[in-house]
Parts: structure tokens; sequence; C-alpha cells
């Protein structure tokens, strides 16, 4: 099994933390493998990098210049995979950011009112994929009214006139990816006129 690369290069920046700290303590080679009890050729060859640290060799070490043991190892620090977002109201919707990163594609979680039922199509450069999470969504696009449920999605050019609203049933929770180019989507909304049908 290999050993990421982060990973490998923190191993092998031991020694050289081991032989900086002792340095900047000003303490012998000699002196440390009196305090540890490791031999003085142990700890040299820890230092060049010529034997692999272990943890009952670095806890003494450790405790003999009194740093705790992260100090010597700079483990990798592991980033925080959770998006710390803010919601924002745009257009009578509430908003929440779900990427981090500026980019090409961005995703969000909208939340629609159930008041929202006055279609006002807008238009703008992009492209949109959308899942419903909860509630029913109505989507007017172009010439097309419709209907979408949870579990439902759509893909669009935002080119095209369009405007996202309540079915006048409660609060509609949706997903949505946008950006200035997508991957095809599978499209599944029927018409507000053939669900009535």
């Amino acid at each position: 099994m290999s050993i990421q690369p982060t990973v490998a290069q923190a191993l092998a920046d031991i020694g050289p933390r081991l032989k900086a700290l002792r340095t900047r303590r000003d303490v012998t080679l000699t002196a440390l493998a009196e305090t540890t009890g490791i031999s003085k050729s142990t700890l040299s060859r820890l230092e060049s990098g010529q034997r692999k640290a272990s943890l009952e060799l670095l806890l003494p070490i450790a405790m003999a210049h009194q740093v705790p043991l992260d100090e010597l190892v700079a483990a990798p620090k592991i980033a925080d995979p959770r998006v710390h977002t803010t919601a924002r109201k745009m257009n009578g919707l509430t908003v929440v950011p779900l990427t981090r990163q500026p980019g090409p594609l961005q995703a969000f979680k909208m939340i629609i009112p159930a008041d929202r039922t006055e279609p006002d199509p807008k238009v703008h450069e992009g492209f949109e994929w959308l899942y419903v999470l909860a509630g029913r969504l109505r989507m007017v696009l172009g010439a097309h009214d419709l209907i979408l449920g949870p579990g439902e999605a759509a893909e669009f050019d935002t080119r095209q006139p369009h405007w996202f609203g309540s079915a006048g049933r409660g609060t509609v929770e949706i997903l949505s990816l946008f950006g200035s180019q997508g991957e095809r989507m599978h499209l599944r909304a029927r018409s507000a006129d053939r669900k009535r049908a």
C-alpha cells in the first residue's frame, strides 16, 4: 500500500525537525542520549533520516525537550470538509451557496416561499441544472409552464426566459448547479397542463 505524498513528506521531515530542535536548544547528542536512554548512534541516524521514527523513539525525545509530540512530527493538516455558508435573500428567494471556491460551476440550495406564485421571467448567461428536494416547484421556461415534485430534475439554458416559484402548496427547496457550461442531465418534468389532464 502506497503512502500519500503528504504523509511521506511529513515522515521525511522528522529527522531535520529533530536536529533543528536539538540544535536550537543547544543540546548535544550525548546529552540527549543520556536523558532519553536512546543510543547516540540511533539518535544520529534518526536525525539523518537513516532510521525510521517510531513512537517508542519519539516519545522520550519529546519528553526530554518538553515539547508536544506533534511538534516533532508536524502531521499534515486535514482540511475541514464542511462548507460554512451564510444564507442570503435574492429576489425573494433564500439562497445558500454550497461552493467554497470561485469557478465555472457553482452550487446553491434555494428556498422558495409559498407566496411566490406570480411569474416574472428573467434571462442571463449560463446553464442551470436543478433538483427538487422538497415541495412542488412551478417553473416557467419560455413557453413551458412546468410543475416538478421532489426527486425531479430539470436543466436549461438560462438565456431562455425562466422563473421559479411555488405551485401554491407551501415552501419549495431546490438544489441548483449553475455555470457557464454544464453537463447534460436527464429532464423529468411534466407541464402543469399535462399534470391536470
